[in-house]
């Protein structure tokens, strides 16, 4: 078992510009959102950040992946199903006024509200938790016991108390927990949370008691995310005999689960100003889930080109014939559809070989089970299991880039490849038709830098790879458009550039509020979308 890492406690007094708050990601689990945090930071080195980890259990994290810059004055760990946050127990008969309370704040969560009564609601829940109804209280109080079974019978559909009443409190103790940790952690000038849920939660409850501005920037959508896995959870019960379900339902705790998501991102983005997308069908979605328009706005992702374009004399005159995933080994990335797809291209070109590049100690038993598949396909000489592997000595030793997922945003895989002149082929999700065939006129006139195929078809995803790699013009065509598109619209400094606007305009709310000035809201936001000039920026000595 890991033991729980240690805490970088800031002296007091210390300065925190911004506080990011993470969730399963920075600095133990590699991937998109990770290497973008780890951008971010490095790339705003006249900015003091305080990183606040938010995990499961300490045994599920490794060894940090990334090693922190020095302008890191802080990190925080949380653990939100670990016994070290629980309180002992003891028996406690609870106050009835306390539970009618209660009552009245659950009536009123189930009702629409809007943004203002929603952040009224939240500020009353918060100073309820702090004062009567404790984690204590809810855990171990006849009267919690008690609207706990009364609620029971009166609302869930599934047979099984001991399933409920387990959901309920492994549902509602983080919520507790995270409200805890808002009181102990140093106060910072800004909070940016990289998603909604429990860390979103977190800046809801941050940015509402001290007061400061919150940053919302969404890789991918939480909701939709958690939603699919939830989907596909076996630790989830559903008890319905198969006779009594009606079709598509999801199952009482599925949805129970779905709807405290919904419920955590709404606060998110109701405190939130600027709530940032990757891309506009995101963007979009964030106003169907709840946003207010006003306050979004898309930053597309962007890449340090030059290590990757340095690679590209390295690269052979005919192309590897190699099709490579890199990402992890977990369903969300649909690995089995692209060992499936790897049979298909070779047999159209039997020297293929399919690379997976990528940890797999995340979900052992699905990487497991893509073992498994390799070998009933007879693709043990075919299909390469590499681990983890720095991109930028694997990039000259493959033929493409191949994503499978079913669930992506804006992957920086791609567009790494594209720098080190390797085409991509991948399923339609997030943006990456956008980064295959371009948005807009200007984009699009650049052409295709490979494929798009439909979501868990490894016939057209393999048919597609082997098309590519066995015509060299429309590969040489495919690489040349990804080249051109990454220089121009992809790279790091156009990035650094709007997220500097957002850290300033942030930084200066925060002065503001604190001497009572109101902010305007989605300034920032109007301006990114092209609605609002950019400020004028005074030149440097």
């Amino acid at each position: 078992m890991n033991t729980m890492p240690a805490d970088l406690v800031p002296p007091p007094g210390t300065r925190i510009d911004v506080m990011l708050l993470l969730e399963g990601t920075y600095p133990y689990v590699s991937g998109g959102v990770s290497s973008w945090v780890h951008q971010i930071v490095s790339g705003f080195a006249d900015l003091q950040f305080h990183i606040v980890f938010i995990g499961s259990r300490p045994e599920d994290y490794g060894k940090p992946r990334y090693q922190m810059p020095k302008n890191v004055v802080g990190l925080t760990h949380h653990y939100l199903f670990s016994e070290a946050v629980l309180p002992p127990p003891r028996e406690w008969r609870g106050d009835p006024h306390t539970a009618e309370v209660v009552e009245r704040l659950h009536d009123e969560l189930r009702r629409k509200q809007h943004a203002a009564a929603r952040a009224e609601l939240l500020a009353r829940s918060l100073k309820l938790m702090r004062e009567d109804m404790t984690l204590a209280y809810l855990l171990h109080s006849h009267e919690s016991w008690r609207y706990m079974t009364e609620q029971y019978q009166l609302r869930c559909t599934d047979p099984s108390f001991v399933d409920y009443f387990w959901t309920v409190r492994t549902m509602h103790t983080p919520l507790w927990t995270l409200a805890d940790l808002a009181e102990q952690l140093p106060p910072a000038r800004v909070y940016h949370t990289v998603s909604t849920g429990y860390a979103g939660y977190l800046g809801a409850v941050l940015s509402r008691r001290h007061h400061r501005p919150l940053v919302l920037s969404e890789h991918g959508i939480y909701t939709k995310e958690r939603r699919i896995d939830l989907f596909s959870a076996q630790w989830i019960s559903d008890n319905l005999p198969v006779l009594e379900r009606t079709a598509g339902e999801t199952g009482y705790f599925r949805e129970l689960w779905i709807r405290m998501f919904e419920s955590l991102g709404q606060m998110c983005y109701d405190a939130a100003d600027p709530v940032i997308a990757l891309y506009e069908a995101n963007r979009q979605r964030q106003i169907a889930d709840g946003a207010d328009a006003r306050t979004t706005c898309n930053i597309a992702n962007g890449i340090h080109v030059g290590p990757f374009a340095a690679t590209r004399t390295q690269r052979p005159e005919v192309p590897p014939p190699v099709m490579c995933l890199i990402g992890r080994v977990v369903p969300i990335k649909d690995v089995k559809t692209f060992i499936r797809a790897v049979r298909v291209a070779s047999n159209r070109i039997p020297e293929l070989e399919g690379w997976i590049a990528g940890p797999e100690d995340e979900n052992p038993e699905y990487a497991r089970e893509c073992r498994e598949l390799t070998r009933s396909l007879d693709l043990e000489h075919k299909v390469r299991f590499l681990g983890f592997q720095k991109l930028v000595e694997l990039m000259p030793k493959i033929g493409l880039v191949v994503l499978s997922s079913i669930s992506e945003a804006l992957p920086l895989v791609l567009l790494e490849g594209y720098a080190a002149g390797v085409p991509a082929v991948t399923t339609d999700v997030g943006s990456c038709k956008q980064l295959i065939y371009g948005l807009g006129p200007e984009d699009e006139a650049l052409g295709a830098s490979g494929e798009v195929v439909g979501i868990a078809d490894a016939q057209a995803l393999g048919q597609a790879c082997a098309r590519l790699l066995s015509d060299p013009d429309a590969y040489r065509r495919a690489q040349s458009a990804g080249i051109e598109r990454v220089e121009r619209y992809y790279t790091q400094p156009l990035m650094f550039e709007k997220y500097r606007l957002v850290y300033e305009d942030a930084l200066a709310r925060s002065e503001a509020r604190q001497r009572g000035v109101p902010d305007e809201v989605g300034r920032v936001a109007t301006i990114l979308r092209g609605e609002a000039p950019w400020p004028a920026r005074e030149e440097s000595a």
